[in-house]
């Protein structure tokens, strides 16, 4: 059995990550789009925080057709990307300070500590949905919490959760 969380930095006894970046609790080197190293249909799960709105559109759409090849039938996708709902609604709010309006847009658009923490699409659940569904994803569904990491995917600002996670099966047929 292997489930594999891409982006992870987080150890887990279930659980073997794929990071862009190396460190002593990746499992493996590499990046969210091209998983060659791994064997069509090997995976049982995958579990990707916060990674799909640093891919471009079409990066995207390569990294859940690739997901897809990787699951076996029947394997679970749990997916989180920032909400735009919640966050264009947050940043229309009219009693934020200067501070939370920063905080907000660097949620959109990425936090540009390093190359990597650019953002570059978004998502609400009718745009995921679709890439999803593109990819060969069957029954997709929202959820409020995974619960199994402590990551992005539970964050809350100004008592809303700003992550939009979402199950996705690869369907036996």
């Amino acid at each position: 059995m292997l489930n594999l969380h891409i982006g992870g930095k987080q150890p887990h006894p279930d659980w073997k990550i794929l990071n862009i970046l190396p460190g002593p609790e990746v499992d493996f080197v590499g990046d969210a789009i091209s998983l060659n190293q791994f064997e069509d249909s090997s995976v049982d799960k995958i579990y990707a925080s916060h990674i799909l709105e640093h891919l471009d559109r079409q990066g995207a759409q390569k990294a859940l057709r690739e997901w897809f090849r990787v699951l076996r039938k029947g394997g679970v996708l749990m997916v989180a990307v920032p909400d735009l709902v919640v966050l264009s609604r947050l940043l229309l709010r009219s009693d934020l300070s200067v501070t939370d309006m920063m905080k907000i847009t660097s949620m959109i658009f990425g936090g540009q500590v390093d190359a990597y923490d650019y953002h570059k699409w978004g998502y609400r659940m009718e745009t995921l949905c679709y890439l999803l569904r593109s990819a060969g994803f069957g029954t997709i569904y929202r959820v409020e919490q995974f619960g199994i990491f402590n990551d992005t995917s539970t964050m809350m600002f100004l008592e809303e959760p700003i992550s939009l996670n979402v199950v996705a099966h690869k369907d036996l047929s």
